[in-house]
């Protein structure tokens, strides 16, 4: 990156070589599993999965044939307009059938034109997709609508087959989320800039939020969380973001921690970033050390032909030997598939009113089988808590040929404000 405050570089584009791998992929796919046709939206979702098929992002629905060219259907004119404007730029759209029009009966007469009125159809969306997705995110009415208007077709599951799929990334995804990472340093230098005793919350936020923004990436939801204190339990956006309550002011003694969801053209390079307002406490020193020593554990052991299970046992264990319990997952795939909690030591806070809410929380790990293959890149996300005092770091791990490369530098250690 250069100097903060002048000019920025951008990032890499995608070719349509890039298209054709990521179309040929998934008709491969849909071949095994003799799907004639997918319907694959983004719906408001996290993971905005239309903008795999069309390297776009417009609140649209794609009909995907096996062995004929999609069909974008975009609500809104506005939305095909910026099509028009990228492209007189001198950036070529990756679908020309583009169409106004919205829902499942208009998707059902997109079908039914191609030749697939009685076709095997896969929907993308009625399985887990992301946190807060695990029942799906397709609407009931735009269900309804497509099997009303579909009456002979065959309407099957096809969510984990495509985002298994986007788990491994090509050549040209990975130099997107090298981008994406780069900026996400950016962003955490910005917060080791701007985080001092006295400066509220708002202003920390600003400075991470306009390091991502001005190098020409977004932030996917939650976007960013941030909080401070010096035993501040909560995750997630800050207070004021969500309620009438003003930014709080930031104190010796302090843990200021936040988890950057920088975005680079549908590339996520998250990470979690800590800075200590020294003096702190010896229970946050601890879970500084073994935030840290859980990190370490975890590039240790990822490669290839090892499962996601076993990572997650590998980074909980030192969590484990230094008395500490994690509030949130080890580590999770990126973009999300399988997502990892440890149990270890949460009887410490049990007959707390934190402890009674995290009782709750179903701990585990999804998808523990998952076999990690070289091209697939995870959030290692070590987080280190005793009692209601909590450190989180880490960032963004590719998966190598024989182990795997770290994206990231500045959030994998806490950093000291003196």
């Amino acid at each position: 990156m250069n100097e903060a405050w002048g000019e920025p570089e951008f990032g890499p584009v995608l070719s349509l070589r890039e298209r054709d791998r990521r179309w040929a992929g998934l008709r491969a796919l849909m071949r095994k599993r003799a799907i004639d046709a997918l319907i694959v939206g983004s719906f408001q979702g996290r993971e905005r999965l239309e903008s795999y098929l069309i390297d776009d992002f417009l609140d649209s629905v794609v009909v995907f044939p096996v062995a004929d060219a999609p069909t974008l259907l975009a609500f809104s004119t506005s939305r095909v307009s910026r099509i028009f404007e990228s492209e007189r730029r001198g950036f070529d759209p990756w679908v020309s059938d583009i169409r106004i029009g919205f829902g499942g009966a208009r998707a059902a007469a997109v079908l039914c034109e191609k030749g697939f009125e009685r076709g095997r159809i896969g929907l993308v969306g009625l399985g887990p997709t992301a946190p807060g997705e695990m029942e799906g995110l397709l609407p009931l009415g735009f269900y309804n609508n497509l099997r009303q208007a579909l009456p002979g077709g065959e309407l099957v599951d096809f969510t984990r087959d495509f985002t298994d799929f986007i788990l491994v990334k090509s050549d040209e995804e990975l130099a997107l989320l090298r981008y994406a990472a780069r900026v996400s340093e950016a962003a955490c230098a910005a917060m080791i800039e701007a985080t001092r005793p006295g400066v509220s919350e708002a202003a920390v936020y600003a400075a991470i939020m306009y390091a991502i923004h001005r190098h020409g990436c977004d932030a996917r939801y939650p976007f960013l969380s941030l909080q401070s204190g010096p035993d501040n339990i909560a995750w997630g956006a800050p207070r004021w973001i969500l309620r009438a309550e003003p930014p709080r002011r930031l104190e010796r003694g302090d843990m200021v921690q936040a988890e950057i969801h920088t975005c680079y053209g549908g590339q996520e390079a998250q990470v979690q970033m800590s800075i200590a307002l020294d003096p702190v406490d010896g229970d946050l020193q601890r879970c500084e050390r073994a935030a840290r020593l859980a990190y370490d554990a975890a590039i240790a052991a990822i490669r290839p032909g090892t499962t996601f299970g076993e990572e997650v046992q590998a980074m909980a264990a030192p969590i484990r030997d230094s008395a500490c319990w994690s509030k949130t997952p080890l580590l999770h795939t990126l973009t999300f598939g399988s997502t990892g909690f440890t149990d270890v030591n949460r009887e410490q806070i049990a007959g707390t009113a934190e402890g009674a809410i995290e009782a709750q929380l179903p701990v585990g790990v999804r998808r523990p089988e998952l076999v990690l293959r070289e091209g697939m890149t995870l959030e290692v996300e070590p987080n280190a808590c005793i009692g209601t005092k909590r450190v989180n770091i880490g960032g963004a791990v590719l998966v190598t040929g024989n182990g795997c490369e770290a994206l990231n530098d500045l959030p994998t250690r806490v950093h000291h404000a003196r």
